[in-house]
Parts: structure tokens; C-alpha cells; sequence
């Protein structure tokens, strides 16, 4: 009569080196890094009954903290503008310290471009639009972004460049 044998069971460390293998991507911490909020006429501003025209604009970079993990920061600034005249100025960094292991090379910089901000968006839009409450004017509500476009559109970029050099 044959017996069976319990199949050999991987050790604790061959688990965790296979584990360690896997790609990973963490959000280790989420934060703002920075806002300001300037009205440089008030109060004469708040008398004002004209619409002033807002202008966005939304960038971002990426800072290696060490091996595997990553600062991630979205810069929006808004201005808000009757002809020349500055009626608000808002900036607000939303920032991230991201863990990104065991990914290739070439997957890591638009994890970095496109998916963090995707993460930090929604966290920016809220503070735009409480500074905006605070300082006595109509909440700022950014619209949704498209980074994967913003991150196609600077790899065209930068391929013409490249072309144009040679």
C-alpha cells in the first residue's frame, strides 16, 4: 500500500522572496505640500460685480526619495481675472510618496506621470476649491484630466524634438 507524502511546502523565506518578486505599487503617504492663495485688491475686489475670467493651469513631476520610492507632486495654479486686474490667485502642490518594486524599467515613468497624478487629482480639486470658498468667492471645480493624453502629448513632443536635432 503506498502512502501519500504531504507536498513540500515552500519555506518562509522562499515565500516572501517570492512575494518580493511581485510587482507592487503603494500610496505611502498623501499631502499637500504647498498652497498659497493671494487677492491682491482686496477688499475693492468683493464690489466688484463683473465675472472674472479663471485661467488653469496643472503640471507635474517626479522626485526619486530612494530605491523603489517616489515623490509625486501635481502643481495647479488658478487665476482669476477681470481684463488686467488679478481678483485671486491660488497654488496649491498636492503631493505623494509612492512605493513602486519590482516593475520594469520602462513601466516606472508613466506610473509616475499618469497614475499618481490620477491618484493626487482629486485631492488638489478639493483644496482648490475650499481655498476658493474661504476666500469669499464661488468654489473653483477643476474638471476632470486626461494625464495619459498630457503624457502622450509630451512623448510626441519630445520624439519631434528628437527628430528635428538629427
Amino acid at each position: 500500500m503506498a502512502t501519500k507524502q504531504p507536498a513540500a511546502q515552500p519555506s518562509g523565506e522562499a515565500q516572501a522572496a517570492a512575494q518580493n518578486s511581485d510587482p507592487s505599487f503603494v500610496i505611502e503617504k498623501l499631502y499637500v505640500k504647498d498652497m498659497s492663495l493671494e487677492i491682491p485688491n482686496a477688499p475693492q475686489v468683493f464690489t466688484q460685480r463683473e465675472v472674472p475670467q479663471i485661467g488653469i493651469e496643472i503640471g507635474n513631476y517626479s522626485a526619486v526619495l530612494e530605491e523603489g520610492i517616489y515623490e509625486v507632486a501635481l502643481r495647479v495654479t488658478v487665476t482669476a481675472k477681470v481684463g488686467e486686474s488679478t481678483v485671486f490667485l491660488i497654488e496649491v502642490q498636492q503631493a505623494g510618496i509612492f512605493r513602486v518594486q519590482n516593475v520594469p524599467d520602462e513601466h516606472i515613468e508613466p506610473i509616475l506621470a499618469i497614475t499618481c497624478p490620477n491618484i493626487l487629482f482629486p485631492y488638489a480639486r478639493e483644496v482648490v476649491s475650499d481655498i476658493s470658498i474661504r476666500a469669499g468667492f464661488p468654489p473653483v471645480t477643476l474638471s476632470p484630466v486626461n494625464f495619459e493624453a498630457i503624457y502622450a502629448h509630451q512623448k510626441e513632443q519630445e520624439a519631434q524634438q528628437a527628430q528635428a536635432k538629427h
